[in-house]
């Protein structure tokens, strides 16, 4: 373990999915699956994770399908005013929005909950999505990323376009906002031309904190230059140590430190007092599973159709689709699966069992104090800042992780036991960014008589 890392400080998200992250949770008779659109129930995670001290909600999102998804923006506005200390972070699709509708809702929602915004940076990833924007087909991962990185840089100049000060609200003068302190920004890039300025202030934490999912070339780019976190998924240490050190390598070509980017792996734990008392519970999941439609849809990773083999039957891992060949959905997750497979030697069923626990993140089944030495582990051998938790039933799954791992953690000196600040970032240890317009208005005012705009 790398002894430097011994006074770390782990970071925690809760991933909101439905009944829970296990493929079965829908069905369990604990869970309650027509709750999945009451904002009563979500509002009782947020509580969950807020007496963990948890650093934030996680909402995925996409544009097509059954997912019953609530839309994370209204969600979380929502939730903001439920909650006080915990992070709201929305997942929002650089290919079927427009900066400048990103830039007003984000900040919107940092000042509805006083500073605990962050924008979850996706390409997207369902090839369904282009036909409901009218799309004539969805982009490849190059493009997508290449709009993607120019996409984040108009937000964030959107977002500058307001000097901290703009807001003065002098009686006396008559004037609210000095309109000196609010620019255009006259972006002109490959894929956007915009004129700006932005139709409210500055956000409080400058930017929202910024996360990027991924594990893909293109999204370890987009991570190093521009996001505060990201959420990954690998099953190994070994996996998961590699991919820590090639992203925080990657900051330094953008004049970045590796402790401005912190990176969170998803996990799925089932967790009792005992290790045979998880296993019992990852039974009873698994047996509620229906093989067939699981198999059917990982087949996608294959040139075969898996249904056709006995589930007791090796993965055909020599039939996997070649890395790289997929440019649609979450590319990186194929590997991710598919190496699973071949390394661990699974059969079908297996396979199916291991998918349906984290869809493609690392979980993990044992006692309190395993899953406890697991964390810390990953935490020192610089595997993880943190975690994505990915509960496999709620509410009781999260429940179990909250009210027993969390004070192991506690205990070992590796977790809070009190919100560090007021704000997302203050609380994941992250700087105020400064406007990056500032010194180039400075440098204006010196050298022309600037023109304010008409207020």
């Amino acid at each position: 373990m790398n002894d430097s890392r011994k006074g770390i400080q782990a970071h925690f998200n809760v991933f909101l999915r439905g009944a829970g992250h296990h493929a079965a949770a829908w069905k369990h008779p604990a869970s309650i699956p027509q709750e999945d659109l009451d904002l009563g129930y979500y509002a009782n995670i947020a509580r969950i994770a807020e007496r963990g001290l948890f650093d934030a909600l996680f909402t995925a999102d996409n544009y097509s399908g059954l997912g019953r998804r609530l839309e994370p923006y209204t969600l979380l506005s929502a939730l903001a005013g439920l909650t006080k200390h915990v992070g709201l972070i929305a997942t929002v699709s650089t290919t079927y929005n427009d900066p400048y509708h990103v830039a007003r809702k984000f900040a919107s929602l940092d000042h509805i909950s006083k500073g605990r915004a962050a924008w979850n940076i996706v390409t997207g990833h369902s090839a369904s999505d282009a036909a409901n924007f009218g799309r004539p087909d969805h982009p490849d991962v190059r493009q997508r990323y290449a709009r993607g990185r120019e996409f984040v840089k108009v937000t964030k100049q959107l977002w500058d376009s307001w000097e901290e000060d703009a807001l003065v609200y002098d009686r006396e003068s008559g004037t609210a906002v000095d309109t000196g302190k609010v620019q255009e920004i006259g972006f002109k890039g490959e894929y956007y031309s915009i004129q700006g300025p932005l139709n409210i202030p500055r956000p409080p934490q400058g930017y929202p904190v910024l996360v990027q999912a991924g594990s893909s070339e293109g999204g370890r780019e987009l991570a190093a230059e521009s996001a505060d976190v990201i959420f990954t998924a690998q099953q190994t240490l070994g996996a998961a140590q590699e991919f820590y050190a090639d992203v925080k390598s990657r900051l330094s070509r953008y004049g970045r430190m590796p402790d401005q980017l912190l990176i969170m792996p998803g996990l799925s734990p089932i967790v009792a007092d005992t290790e045979a008392e998880a296993r019992d519970i990852e039974d009873e999941f698994n047996a509620l599973l229906d093989p067939k439609a699981a198999l059917r849809r990982l087949s996608g990773y294959f040139t075969v159709d898996l249904t056709e083999y006995p589930l007791d039957a090796p993965v055909p891992v020599d039939k996997a689709k070649p890395y790289g060949s997929i440019t649609t959905g979450i590319t990186s997750r194929q590997e991710v699966v598919v190496d699973a497979a071949r390394r661990d030697r699974m059969t079908l069923r297996q396979f199916v069992a291991r998918s349906a626990a984290g869809h493609g993140h690392v979980s993990f089944t044992g006692s309190v104090l395993q899953t406890a030495d697991f964390i810390e582990k990953w935490l020192r051998s610089d595997g993880a800042d943190g975690f994505n938790i990915l509960p496999h039933i709620y509410y009781s799954g999260f429940e179990t992780f909250v009210d027993k791992v969390i004070p192991e953690l506690q205990n070992r000196g590796l977790f809070r036991t009190a919100y560090e600040g007021r704000t997302l970032r203050e609380n994941l240890g992250l700087a105020r960014p400064d406007n990056g317009h500032k010194a180039a208005w400075a440098l204006r005012r010196q050298t022309e008589n600037l023109q304010p705009l008409q207020a």
